[in-house]
């Protein structure tokens, strides 16, 4: 089966940046849509950033100019940086992933989730 690795998770200062990875393992034929999504304690999950197969990239509205969002997919790998970090910015980062499995199989993949925490 398939899965998704988060890393990149980490306590950073305001101002500061951190870049998070997420792979995918397992046997895949195809990779589609791969998003990072964002979750505050008390708050709504919310989507940060996705990328298409063809790298046409769609950012919340708030983050667009800080975060960058990328992938390579010969590494089968999704990327976020993440620059001039604000408080605002700690919680729970998701990696989620639409693909095909080898079997024909069409998945909608989370990560495990990895925790990002800006000190002010």
């Amino acid at each position: 089966q398939v899965q998704l690795a988060e890393s990149g998770g980490g306590l950073v200062q305001a101002g500061g940046s951190l870049r998070l990875s997420c792979a995918a393992s397992g046997s895949i034929s195809a990779i589609d849509v791969m998003a990072w999504y964002r979750q505050a304690p008390g708050k709504q999950r919310e989507l940060v950033a996705s990328i298409t197969p063809g790298e046409n990239k769609n950012y919340a509205h708030a983050l667009k100019g800080r975060f960058t969002i990328s992938r390579d997919n010969a590494k089968k790998t999704v990327y976020l940086q993440m620059n001039s970090l604000k408080a605002e910015d700690t919680g729970v980062y998701y990696c989620n992933a639409r693909l095909w499995e080898s079997s024909g199989r069409y998945q909608n993949l989370w990560g495990q989730g990895t925790q990002v925490t800006v000190s002010s």
